[in-house]
């Protein structure tokens, strides 16, 4: 049997070690969708004699990268890695194989990989070849840096995280509809590493209607840039907007409930000689669906609910083509219908010193609401953060079972 590292004393040298992976790891952020972020150090003699990490989704994973760059001899080394290697034939060989060919006599893991196709087959595997494994190095910190992958692997959903922007009175724009800007600088650039970070950014079409965002990632360098993706019911995007222009650029994917009824109807009409007045409407939708397909855009069909797309079968159908994370930066009517379908895994709300007033103006979750103080959602594990006069609060939703 592999140790578990809940029963061992690790050393400082073990926890420097498992932390220089993380550090590795997290070097994968934005890249590896839908895969893990996974770092790897060799250490032979104390010393780390290789580093490496997954740097791309489809190419070698961290163990394979690590040890093919290593210059050094290998055999009876130590390996930390921040996931238990994989055993299979995918997109790359299996990490167990390297491990074993390049003589590694011990493997420190910090946790077991929840994909079926290992779940503690790479540990056996290792085992029997008469590697020393033990499991469970830093395991609180790695489960954290891979909630996304823990969340994606098991469910086939994507982790949301609901990110909201408010004045101190709780607005996210003045009476007059202007929010720019409710945070500072520092807060912006921080949500847009967090874009980065995520596979996808999800808006509601009354944010494309009044704001006309791109919602591209706009740091220095090449950063990772998330699939776009429009909650649009009714197919009321603009052909003029920002998304639809630069659709071919960023990967675009506009959410709707009526490509079915609509698309297919009209085309059958569109083979008849004669079309009456009341069935112009579905023409015209057949028309700005071939338009908005012509830009590039993705039209992603969505079981309906109140004439509104189903946010759960959302959920599960971006799940479906690899879409294993959600920046939700929704406006007051999106966020309240993601939080009533149970849907929001973390909340990162940012706090700005300011105060406008209005009662009309919006806040970042409208929605019917909660009837009982008793019955509001929760948040657990919250952090705190001054962002240079903002404050960020972070926390994950409390389970409502």
């Amino acid at each position: 049997m592999f140790i578990w590292g809940f029963f061992m004393s690790y050393c400082e040298k073990d926890i420097e070690f498992m932390r220089r992976a993380i550090e590795l790891a997290k070097k994968g952020g934005g890249y590896v969708h839908p895969n893990p972020l996974v770092g790897c150090v060799v250490v032979n003699d104390g010393e780390i004699i290789a580093e490496g990490y997954h740097e791309k989704y489809g190419e070698f994973h961290a163990e394979r990268n690590t040890l093919l760059r290593c210059q050094s001899e290998t055999k009876g080394a130590s390996l930390y890695v921040t996931l238990e290697p994989c055993c299979h034939y995918g997109k790359t060989p299996p990490c167990t194989e390297i491990i074993i060919e390049k003589g590694i006599k011990k493997v420190f893991a910090g946790i077991l990989d929840p994909n079926p196709l290992v779940a503690g087959k790479g540990v056996k595997i290792l085992q029997d070849a008469g590697v020393e494994i033990e499991v469970g190095l830093c395991e609180d910190e790695i489960r954290e840096m891979n909630k996304v992958f823990l969340k994606y692997i098991t469910t086939k959903r994507p982790y949301v995280i609901m990110k909201t922007a408010m004045t101190l009175d709780g607005k996210i724009a003045a009476y007059t509809g202007d929010s720019k800007w409710v945070t500072n600088e520092e807060s912006r650039k921080m949500v847009h590493e967090l874009r980065s970070e995520m596979a996808g950014v999800i808006v509601g079409i009354g944010t494309i209607l009044a704001d006309d965002p791109m919602l591209n990632v706009r740091l220095e360098g090449n950063p990772h840039q998330p699939v776009r993706i429009v909650v649009d019911s009714n197919l009321r995007i603009p052909i003029d907007s920002q998304l639809v222009k630069t659709a071919r650029e960023y990967r675009t994917i506009v959410a709707n409930t009526v490509i079915s009824s609509d698309h297919r109807e009209s085309r059958n009409l569109l083979q008849t000689d004669e079309i009456s007045p009341f069935r112009f409407a579905s023409v015209e939708m057949t028309d700005k669906i071939r338009v908005l397909e012509s830009y590039g855009i993705e039209l992603l069909e969505c079981q309906s609910v109140n004439n509104h797309v189903n946010i759960n079968d959302l959920m599960n159908k971006l799940g479906s083509i690899g879409i294993d994370s959600i920046l939700l930066e929704g406006g007051g009517t999106l966020n309240a219908a993601f939080l009533e379908a149970g849907c929001v895994d973390e909340v990162w709300a940012f706090i700005a010193p300011k105060i406008i007033g209005g009662e009309v103006a919006k806040t970042p979750v409208s929605g019917k609401g909660i009837d009982k103080m008793n019955k509001a959602i929760q948040l657990q594990n919250v952090d705190i953060q001054n962002i240079n006069g903002d404050v960020l609060i972070k926390g994950k939703i409390c389970s409502r079972e």
